[in-house]
């Protein structure tokens, strides 16, 4: 059965469904902040809407609010002020359940179809919720546009398209008619309805308020749960402006927007008491690892789909193009001041060195040749800044202060004066060079802009060291350089077995922290840092269940 809504979106519903089979480029979100595609006022507007939540009471008529809290704190140094409801965890849980049968009735093709149009609202909102991503997350302009807007748009339409893909599967009903010799045939109709499991806990993190939540907001609402979205108290307001244009989209629909709800806690006891509490049957989660064990083993009564932290490494065998090798990997390591969780940590170096078509370069070439490429890549402020953006924590800060312990330090972190926000705080990546017997040092993350250029004995030991991190520490990326088919070979099937995504020879526009919706499959959900993968089936399938009624016919 279709409604208005699928209707209207049809066409962006079945393009998404050939690209997640295809895997080949599509997106239906521009990347660009063009006013060609968004308005030739956009821009300003956007801006604008955000400031105008300055020191406001960010309004959202949710039940149960007890009071207001501003927990926000400032990367770019501007003071945003926004008092965000705080609501009676009980009465939350209780407003979602009662909007749930509702929800249900409305079919699964209702579900998506109300979907799509929020997600179609909030891209007409991207400037606005850019805006909000880059000042609470410290993301530099055109990574908040990008990877807060299109980029995390498209992650939320394509858990919609695996949720349809899945429940399409499904028939609303059928005729069954068995046999009985010279008796008449025994015959029944059954009908089957897809139920949504319960109350859904999206908990987001600071450093992605929208890519990391818009899969499990999105996976969750379109198999029929009620969702709470908790976001990380560093980085609301991108996450409490996209739960108000769902909530704003269910009212126009005569849905209730109960039905989607942001939880802003006063401490973390009102956040275990959501996410231990019996009507909540999922959690989507990206943060530490001592948080996401602690969910583990209290949450038992619920589905976990976690992100955690890992650490991610590249190994360097060989090269023929040995410049735009560590042009890539400066990038890389400089991207958001390496607070991604895909970032790489660990870069492994034979101790002999390795061959380039620049020539043999040895392990201390190596170390001092890409230090040399970071200072060039950030030799232009305005560059720098707008490829680093800020640090969002002051643990990090913290971490880059007292790296220099863990390693020989090969290029230290400075500090880059930002022009439009004196107060940023901007930090170049620290890089340090330690022994592959060094584990206590490049074996634990540290978030941030902070790598290891580790000496091992030669690529067969890095390979090994590969497998046995992602086993034991966990990790979203692993990468190689190397001009020998056996090396990338024995690499590759060490990620099989391991279980993390593997990047060859990345030397020009792709880098390995950057994952494409609809493409790649982020997370692969056989090691530490991820229980689930994040661009398949399975990450829908357990969100609802099927219900069958059946009755004899004549």
């Amino acid at each position: 059965m279709s409604t208005p809504l699928f209707d209207q979106h049809r066409d962006t519903l079945e393009a998404a469904l050939s690209a997640i089979q295809t895997r080949g480029y599509w997106t239906p979100y521009p990347e660009q902040p063009s006013p060609k595609v968004y308005g030739e006022t956009a821009s300003e507007d956007g801006k604008r809407a955000v400031e105008a939540c300055f020191g406001q009471a960010f309004e959202l008529d949710q039940p149960g609010c007890t009071g207001w809290l501003a927990p926000e704190r400032f990367p770019y140094g501007v003071e945003l002020g926004i008092r965000y409801p705080v609501c009676a965890p009980q009465l939350l849980i209780d407003a979602a359940v009662a909007a749930q049968p509702q929800w249900q009735r409305l079919g699964a093709a209702g579900r998506v179809g109300v979907c799509l149009e929020i997600l179609a609202r909030i891209n007409r909102r991207s400037f606005e919720i850019a805006h909000a991503v880059m000042l609470t997350s410290g993301q530099g302009w055109m990574m908040a546009f990008q990877a807060g807007g299109p980029h995390a748009q498209d992650r939320g339409l394509e858990a919609v398209a695996y949720a349809w893909d899945e429940m399409r599967r499904i028939p609303a009903e059928a005729e069954w008619e068995k046999p009985q010799g010279k008796n008449p045939p025994l015959r029944m109709r059954k009908h089957y309805e897809i139920v949504g499991r319960g109350v859904a806990l999206v908990i987001g993190c600071s450093t992605f308020p929208t890519w990391n939540t818009y899969p499990g907001l999105f996976a969750a609402l379109a198999t029929g749960n009620p969702v709470i979205v908790k976001p990380h108290e560093n980085a609301i307001l991108p996450a409490a402006l996209s739960v108000r244009i769902a909530r704003e989209v269910l009212a126009e629909q005569g849905l209730d927007p109960n039905l989607v709800s942001l939880a802003v806690v006063q401490d973390a006891a009102d956040t275990r008491t959501l996410a231990t509490h019996p009507a909540v049957k999922s959690i989507d989660f990206t943060g530490s690892s001592a948080f996401g064990q602690w969910l583990a083993e209290n949450a038992v009564q619920a589905q976990l789909y976690a992100e955690l932290a890992g650490v991610n490494h590249v190994l360097i065998d060989s090269t023929d193009r040995y410049k735009g090798m560590l042009r890539n990997l400066a990038f890389t390591l400089c991207l958001y001041s390496g607070q991604m969780c895909t970032t790489t940590q660990a870069i492994f170096v034979p101790a002999g060195g390795i061959d380039t078509d620049q020539g043999h370069k040895g392990y201390d070439e190596i170390c001092t040749d890409l230090a040399a490429a970071i200072d060039a890549l950030l030799a232009d402020p305005a560059v720098a800044t707008a490829v680093l953006g800020a640090i969002q924590s002051p643990a990090t800060l913290h971490r880059i202060e007292e790296a220099g312990r863990h390693g020989e330090v090969v290029l230290a972190s400075r500090r880059i004066e930002h022009p439009e926000f004196p107060q940023a705080e901007v930090r170049t990546p620290v890089l340090l060079r330690c022994e592959a017997a060094d584990e206590d040092a490049y074996m634990e993350e540290r978030f941030g802009p902070i790598a290891f250029i580790v000496r091992v004995a030669d690529s067969a030991e890095a390979i090994a060291l590969s497998e046995r991190i992602v086993r034991t520490r966990g990790a979203l990326t692993a990468g190689i350089y190397s001009t020998r088919p056996a090396v990338i070979d024995a690499m590759t099937e060490a990620s099989w077995r391991a279980g993390v995504a593997l990047s060859i020879n990345l030397t020009s526009g792709v880098y390995v922290n950057q994952s494409g919706a609809f493409s790649d499959f982020h997370g692969v959900g056989m090691n530490p840092a991820a229980n689930a993968a994040y661009a398949d089936a399975a990450f829908v399938a357990n969100r609802f269940r099927v219900v069958q009624r059946r009755y004899h016919i004549e």
